[in-house]
């Protein structure tokens, strides 16, 4: 699956399909393109039992949505949501993104997308992951002012999925999860660890990736970066696991990939 062009944003869904972030090419191979920029879109494959992943095609949004540019998305557990990031206009200049949520409709594809009401347009929201149990959901945002304001370029804050389908107000994870560099591509396994990405200092280069295991009081603990051969000395990011936490992907711009983002596949020995 891997090309010259980058793939992140990974998701597994049900442990049988991987959603990721590519950009868009057109028969001929060729990137597909709006107003001069690359499209930036969800792709999935199906994942076999050795890792790899097979009939690749575009997760479809209903063109009336007018999204055209997205750097991540997940499924609700009972995939009935997808949850995107994308950014606040037309103009990829932009900094700012947010994160929408839609609902899939037959003939249509992924349609009615909503803003997230925690979304404040002078922030930045992005990277939505959520818990199996469904009732809690993770991004990272620049979100500034108060106790819970944000360390560094990024920080990773959960808000509760409620019964109505609203949401609490966003709660920073603090200073055992969040430096005062970036953090980036959140993620909860099964046994409710995180895995994360950040460019703080002392790493092995660029980003690499860390986990935070969560204490009996729901707490997550002090952060820990994970050793080689899952981080590099180049970017690694994007880390997803299976429901039984022996297996995972993750991407990579290490040595020996294709060009730019590659996806990798592992298992716990």
């Amino acid at each position: 699956m891997n090309t010259e062009y980058p793939h992140f944003g990974l998701m597994l869904v049900s442990d049988s399909k991987l959603i990721f972030t590519s950009f868009l090419l057109d028969a001929k191979g060729r990137l597909k393109r709006f107003q001069g920029n690359p499209i930036l879109s969800i792709l999935e494959g199906e994942v076999s039992e050795n890792g790899a992943i097979t009939n690749i095609k575009n997760i479809e949004i209903a063109p009336d949505e007018n999204i055209k540019y997205i750097t991540s998305a997940t499924l609700s557990p009972d995939i009935k949501k997808l949850y995107l990031t994308t950014t606040t206009s037309d103009d990829f200049s932009e900094d700012n993104f947010q994160i929408k949520v839609g609902e899939f409709e037959a003939g249509v594809g992924w349609t009615h997308f909503e803003t997230l009401s925690f979304c404040d347009p002078k922030y930045s929201y992005a990277h939505p992951t959520i818990s199996m149990d469904g009732k809690t959901l993770y991004f990272t945002s620049n979100l500034k002012g108060g106790k819970e304001t944000t360390r560094g370029g990024s920080d990773i804050f959960k808000v509760d999925i409620l019964d109505d389908n609203s949401f609490s107000e966003p709660k920073n994870l603090g200073s055992k999860v969040n430096s005062y560099s970036k953090e980036m591509f959140p993620f909860v396994a099964a046994d409710n660890t995180l895995y994360f990405a950040s460019n703080r200092p002392n790493g092995y280069g660029g980003f690499d990736i860390y986990r935070s295991k969560m204490t009996a009081e729901g707490v997550f603990g002090k952060a820990e970066k994970l050793p080689k051969p899952i981080n590099s000395p180049k970017d690694d990011f994007s880390l997803v696991m299976d429901s039984a936490n022996k297996t995972g992907f993750l991407s990579s711009k290490r040595d020996g990939g294709k060009g730019a983002d590659d996806v990798y596949y592992f298992s716990k020995i």
